[in-house]
């Protein structure tokens, strides 16, 4: 049977005669790779002595229904440092519930016995309704109006391996955190950033890999995103530019002051630079502000077949992660023709891809105001638009999401199902 760390808090600590050494003040538990971890002490107040003491776990006989020793000596427990304090370092926090996606606050602490005379361990994280009217003495009451009704009282209870700490200064560093966290769908991972201060916020950021706070700050508000990466190391800040698109990291530097975004740019690699300050000339709600330079193009002149083991040995294919069309462009880098992936990998691979492409692809010039870019996706059913300039050059693609901001607001559109 669970005990929760509420029912043990300024509990009275019995030793093996009945005598009452003290009450607990809180809980410890050991810090585990793997499984749960054990209470290691309980840290117990002196009766009269206004001192506390560590009593290691081995000497606990019961939790509950009273706190009993088995011993009338106890055994201190001397601390290592590596120990969480349940109350003081958990209990009222903020956590991520990995399998939920979503942050909670511990409102209790689950501990199960092995056994009837093993040890005890952590199990879980209560955030229900019921933990915290356990905290405030009414459990009994509403336990029984629901036996009345003949119903099982609600209780939510998340295992703690489900669990994802966002303090870095907190006793355990669970050493799952950070693949727990980065497992996190980007946009699940933005609405947390949103939600957490700015603290445990940044906290949180320290604990995942550039890559995975570069998905989280695309899928975040703007606001959100700016204050991530400003609360960054200006090094670290543009190494997860550079793991952005140029059209995400252009979004959140034109959000920055002049001066602090030449520094960023100015530290990025010279390549994903460039191609960020290109974007930055261009007005934000226009086609060349919001297009990407990341896209797969072909020469003019190839067959099917041909035209796909160019796209394997591309790099600008690798890294387009829209690609859904290819660009057929002549030796000047003029767009020629379109063809959809899908055309080109069923077509006969000796067909040559003029046979196949659409001549004529509609475009946008890069002043194009953003609203006629999102119209004419939607008359055409288009999953992206290209973007090239006077003499036909192509700059760009505007992908189907970054479109419709125009016509859709941003927290609704991250909630729309995503196609690229």
């Amino acid at each position: 049977m669970a005990t929760y760390l509420s029912q043990l808090l300024d509990k009275p600590v019995w030793d093996a005669q009945g005598r009452q050494i003290g009450r607990c003040l809180d809980v410890l538990v050991a810090e585990a790779e793997r499984g749960f971890p054990p209470v290691c002490a309980l840290a117990v107040s002196r009766n009269g002595a206004g001192q506390q003491m560590l009593v290691a776990a081995k000497c606990i006989s019961l939790l509950a229904p009273s706190i009993v020793l088995g011993t009338v000596q106890p055994e201190p427990y001397t601390p290592s440092g590596q120990e969480l304090w349940l109350k003081r370092q958990v209990l009222d926090r903020q956590v991520v519930d990995t399998e939920g996606h979503r942050l909670v606050r511990v409102n209790d602490l689950e501990l199960t016995r092995v056994g009837t005379s093993g040890p005890y361990y952590l199990t879980g994280v209560s955030v229900g309704t019921m933990s915290l009217l356990r905290r405030l003495g009414l459990e009994g009451i509403v336990r029984r109006l629901f036996h009345a009704l003949r119903r099982e009282p609600p209780e939510r209870v998340i295992p703690w391996q489900e669990v994802a700490s966002i303090r870095p200064d907190a006793a355990i560093q669970l050493r799952i955190t950070r693949d727990k966290i980065s497992q996190i769908h980007p946009a699940d991972l933005a609405e947390i950033l949103a939600e957490l201060d700015r603290p445990s916020g940044q906290a949180l950021v320290q604990t995942l890999d550039n890559e995975t706070v570069a998905d989280a700050i695309s899928e975040a508000p703007p606001e959100v995103g700016t204050a991530i990466l400003t609360a960054l190391p200006p090094e670290r800040a543009a190494d997860v530019l550079e793991e952005m698109s140029p059209d995400d990291a252009a979004d959140v530097l034109g959000a920055l002051e002049s001066e602090d975004r030449s520094n960023l740019l100015e530290l990025m690699e010279e390549e994903e630079a460039s191609d960020v300050a290109r974007l930055l000339e261009y007005p934000p709600d226009t086609a060349g502000g919001i297009m990407t330079t990341e896209f797969a193009t072909v020469p003019v002149g190839l067959s099917a077949g041909q035209a796909l083991e160019y796209l394997r040995q591309s790099e600008q294919a690798r890294e387009d992660e829209a690609l859904y069309y290819v660009h057929v462009v002549d030796e000047q880098g003029r767009l020629i023709s379109v063809v959809p992936l899908r055309d080109l990998v069923l077509a006969d691979p000796r067909l040559p891809v003029a046979t196949i492409a659409e001549r004529e692809p509609i475009s946008v010039g890069p002043l194009t105001p953003q609203v006629e870019v999102a119209r004419l996706i939607a008359k055409y059913n288009l999953l992206s638009l290209p973007v090239v300039d006077e003499e036909g050059v192509l700059l760009g693609i505007v992908t189907v999401d970054d479109a419709i901001d125009a016509v859709i607001p941003t927290a609704w559109k991250k909630r729309l199902p995503r196609i690229f």
